[in-house]
């Protein structure tokens, strides 16, 4: 099973070791909130063996780590492979469509990548019942998907820095969620609706799956650096996620998502 090339071309230019930390404008929003969503799921008081899949250079699996988890990082591209090993983490390349762990041998999956740069479905629920596959009866999946509407969203906010081609590959992922990006315009990816995030993680057997948007409408600000750099104002950023995680009604309205359930503790 082989990565698109446009996909593994885009991640190789190196950037994503800075994305979350600032290196994209709402990158730390998007860091701050995953991790509380996280933390809200995860038992307290245990040391916990991580599976980080698609984990990139390492972000998560670092911060996990040092909160007292056992940590393995999986990635597709030999890049984020090195930069996670540089950082003290045990990572190695891999598919999270043909994991090389065991049966019922982590306690956590993070998949908080991969489902968005698979376009084709099969893949995904390849993806997906791969990280069922490993958990322990009773494990947690943390999956992470790009919101439909996200790059509409984020055009109309940089409309002044794009280009006249951006509109019909936008157009493309509002109607089917195929976003054929290339690379210059992030990469090809795989854009979900709540309802079809949930589907497909159930539909791999998972269950008591919640659904969250992650950034909430904060991602659109302008100024956004400045406002972050802001205690008072980041946390205005962080409260107005927090009021709309949940609300139905707006989860699509969302940059990123994600689906946090649990491999059932009986049947295979």
């Amino acid at each position: 099973m082989k990565l698109d090339p446009d996909v593994r071309a885009f991640y190789e230019r190196g950037m994503e070791a800075d994305r979350l930390l600032g290196g994209m404008p709402s990158g730390p929003l998007e860091l701050e909130r995953t991790k509380e969503l996280i933390l809200r799921h995860l038992p307290s008081g245990s040391s916990l063996l991580v599976l980080d899949v698609g984990g990139g250079p390492g972000v998560y699996s670092m911060w996990l780590m040092d909160t007292g988890h056992q940590v393995q990082l999986v990635d597709p591209v030999l890049l984020h492979v090195e930069q996670a090993s540089a950082a003290g983490i045990e990572a190695k390349v891999g598919d999270a469509r043909a994991l090389q762990q065991g049966d019922s041998t982590v306690d956590v999956v993070l998949l908080l990548g991969p489902l968005y740069h698979l376009q084709d479905a099969g893949d995904r629920d390849r993806a997906l019942r791969e990280a069922r596959r490993v958990l322990r009866p009773g494990g947690l999946l943390f999956a992470a998907a790009i919101s439909r509407f996200a790059a509409l969203l984020d055009m109309l906010v940089r409309l002044d820095r794009l280009n006249d081609g951006v509109m019909p590959i936008v157009a493309e992922a509002v109607r089917t969620g195929v976003f054929r990006g290339g690379q210059d315009v992030f990469t090809n990816a795989y854009f979900h609706l709540p309802s079809e995030l949930r589907r497909e993680v159930e539909a791999a057997g998972f269950a008591e799956t919640q659904i969250y948007n992650i950034e909430g409408p904060g991602f659109l600000v302008d100024n956004f650096e400045e406002r972050w750099a802001d205690p008072a104002r980041r946390e205005v950023l962080l409260d107005a996620a927090r009021l709309v995680e949940s609300e139905a009604e707006v989860l699509a309205a969302a940059s990123h998502l994600l689906a946090v359930a649990r491999r059932p503790n009986t049947g295979r």
